[in-house]
């Protein structure tokens, strides 16, 4: 990534990971088409599990880009010969981290939802799709880390493939395991959550597969048997020539990643809270938001392939001594997001009833997330700016900026949406503003940070 940075480097990087988001939110639209099909418990637990689930996943995800961001900035350095122990120290430390997840997913999640969940079958609903759900955890970690080394080293096409295998198992046992047909038991929601698991290994399959048959592999010393150094003195990350899990690296990737992951606890908790909160509301009000909800993800996945893109684009210029291009590679992306979302959002405009459509068949919940389809739109437009900034401030490394940011944001976030719900009393259209309030602070904030300039004496 020696050359200037054009429009059409920036698409080429982010497509094959926007196919990877489509089919990750693919498995949360496939869960909603199908469970929409079998009740309203089962349409309401799974917004609010899928959203829990999700924060899960974030968290190995925010640790991941950590690594994509290091491997990155060692691209541009020309020191590919470290991407070997900057990959397997990632791994050491997710599969720990997964463990403890996992232990808490299966023993702990009928206390932690009980806490929230005023309903008893949503209770237990949310209960039965983790049971199986939670095995998927270090399959999921796994794959995040594959993911960061081929988006840091700016070769993703084998996003593409793993994707393409994601979607089609989850596809087809979703549909077997939900309703029982092709031989497969009748499961239901519990169903959805084998089905998911079950991708997430085939998935992880495929990156290894892939690996395998890499001829880059090698020069990124992959193949090589990893030694354990488990030394906090000396071994200084740019001194490193062999492939080692190395306490040193350890230690600056939780030092990098421990603020993006608590940006990803806050933010997607913040979410998880507001679906809580709507379930005061009524069983009727969290339905029609998880439609909206399944529709919003969905229309994210240009803005999620242009933020990882942007991340490795702000490290690699940072690497290469070309931080004054860091502002115009972040602005340029985020136009080419607006223009991405806009279309999906004509889209949804001229037809919400076939959009919305997907999340249910009942006509009631049909027309109400229709009547929400404005509020949608206004809110990817902001979206589509505030994550691209907020994503470029990240590259830079600047993650303790970013966690600073982001917590103010949420603060206002759920501020607003507790006065709405509980004190004013408003309705539906008037808590999913909320949203809009978020992206905006996200926006103000991000764009301030990067133009500062504070993030040029970061380390990375």
């Amino acid at each position: 990534m020696n050359r200037a940075i054009t429009y059409k480097k920036i698409i080429t990087l982010s497509f094959p990971i926007m196919i990877g988001s489509a089919v990750q939110n693919f498995i949360t639209l496939t869960d909603t088409f199908f469970l929409g099909r079998v009740g309203k418990i089962e349409l309401g637990a799974i917004g609010l599990v899928g959203v829990f689930y999700l924060m899960i996943t974030s968290i190995g995800y925010s640790f991941s880009k950590a690594g994509q961001i290091m491997i990155a900035r060692r691209v541009g350095e020309n020191q590919e010969y470290m991407i070997g122990s900057i990959t397997y120290s990632m791994v050491a430390f997710a599969m720990f981290l997964a463990t403890f997840l996992f232990v808490f997913m299966q023993f702990g999640s009928p206390y932690f939802f009980g806490l929230f969940v005023n309903n008893a079958d949503i209770l237990q609903a949310c209960i039965d799709y983790l049971s199986y759900r939670s095995f998927g955890v270090f399959f999921s970690y796994f794959g995040v880390i594959m993911l960061a080394l081929y988006t840091g080293v700016s070769r993703t096409k084998v996003i593409i493939y793993n994707a393409m295998a994601l979607g089609i198992v989850n596809t087809i046992l979703n549909y077997g395991l939900i309703f029982g047909v092709w031989g497969f038991p009748e499961m239901g929601i519990a169903g959805a959550g084998l089905a998911s698991f079950i991708a997430e290994v085939a998935s992880v399959a495929v990156f290894i597969i892939y690996i395998l048959f890499d001829k880059k592999a090698r020069d990124y010393k992959l193949f090589d048997f990893p030694r354990i150094d488990l030394s906090s003195k000396g071994n200084e990350i740019s001194d490193l020539n062999d492939t080692s899990i190395n306490l040193n690296i350890i230690k600056r990737q939780l030092s990098l990643s421990t603020p993006i992951v608590l940006q990803s606890v806050v933010g997607m908790g913040s979410w998880f809270i507001f679906f809580i909160i709507v379930e005061d509301m009524g069983t009727d009000e969290l339905a029609i938001s998880n439609i909206i909800r399944t529709v919003y993800l969905f229309f994210m996945i240009p803005c999620w392939g242009f933020s990882s893109g942007i991340n490795t684009i702000v490290s690699n210029l940072i690497g290469q001594n070309r931080s004054n291009m860091v502002f115009k590679a972040t602005l340029k992306t985020s136009l080419i997001c607006f223009f991405s979302t806009s279309f999906l959002i004509i889209v949804m405009l001229l037809f919400p009833d076939v959009i919305l459509s997907i999340g249910t068949d009942n006509v009631y919940l049909l027309n109400k997330a229709i009547d929400l389809s404005y509020i949608l739109a206004v809110i990817l437009i902001a979206f589509s700016f505030g994550a691209i900034f907020f994503n470029g401030l990240i590259g830079t490394g600047a993650t303790k900026q970013a966690l600073q940011l982001q917590t103010l944001s949420c603060m206002i976030y759920l501020g607003y949406i507790y006065v709405i719900v509980h004190v004013v009393e408003a309705g539906l259209h008037a808590a999913w503003l909320s949203e809009l309030i978020y992206w905006i602070c996200c926006l103000i904030f991000s764009f301030y940070f990067l133009r500062k300039g504070n993030w040029l004496k970061v380390q990375v």
